[in-house]
């Protein structure tokens, strides 16, 4: 699945598949922000790692001193410049996940929602690193994947997006358990618990593991 999300599932694709989320999914996304502003304040640098068209970013942008916003996808990134607005603050860059061009230090909370951590098809260890090597020291980052109760919703999600073409039809006989594939090659993985917490052990930090609106899991992690 790697550039799935930089060539077919970008800009006003990935806009389209919000804008065609059923309402439980609509409360899941809102849920996952409202988690998110909790932990931002006026004085913060803020860096979303895969920003798409900037969704997150709009409402975020007037919470903190500065937004960052880095994507693989050029399209995207030129839809959220539009989407969100110009403004001194925000600040978005074409930028590969496990090799970010920024100092260590530069963030006061990083994030990485909505199934992020799996959608990259990335290193996830390494992943883990560049978000904690850019975020000072007592700063924080925030990852987050679907929790188990939220499974049915998010098909239910994914066969409207399927349905409108937006992805591939779905392979039923090798989606479940966390996962949905799809006969183009898209596949949807999951991060439970379990490995939010080995791949926080794996860079010798140790993980506050919260479940939000029974639709989100979400690893804090508060930086060394």
């Amino acid at each position: 699945m790697p550039g799935y999300y930089t060539e077919k599932l970008a800009a006003g694709r990935l806009r389209e598949c919000y804008d065609l989320a059923p309402p439980r999914t609509r409360e899941y996304l809102s849920a996952e922000l409202e988690f998110v502003f909790t932990k931002t304040s006026p004085s913060m640098a803020v860096l979303e790692i895969g920003c798409g068209f900037g969704r997150v970013l709009r409402p975020l942008l007037p919470r903190v001193r500065a937004a960052f916003g880095i994507d693989t996808s050029f399209s995207s990134l030129r839809m959220a410049l539009e989407f969100v607005g110009r403004a001194p603050s925000l600040h978005l860059a074409c930028m590969d996940a496990v090799r970010l061009g920024f100092r260590e230090r530069s963030f006061d909370l990083t994030i990485c929602i909505q199934n992020g951590i799996c959608a990259f098809a990335v290193d996830q260890q390494q992943l883990f690193r560049e978000a904690l090597r850019v975020t000072r020291s007592g700063g924080l980052v925030l990852f987050s994947s679907y929790s188990a109760g939220f499974w049915e919703h998010r098909l239910e999600w994914f066969k409207v997006q399927s349905a409108h073409h937006l992805i591939g039809d779905i392979d039923y006989q090798a989606t479940g358990n966390g996962v949905i594939v799809c006969e183009d090659g898209f596949r949807a993985t999951t991060a439970d618990a379990a490995t939010f917490e080995r791949l926080a052990a794996g860079v010798g930090v140790a993980p506050r593991i919260t479940e939000v609106d029974n639709s989100s899991l979400f690893c804090e992690i508060v930086a060394p």
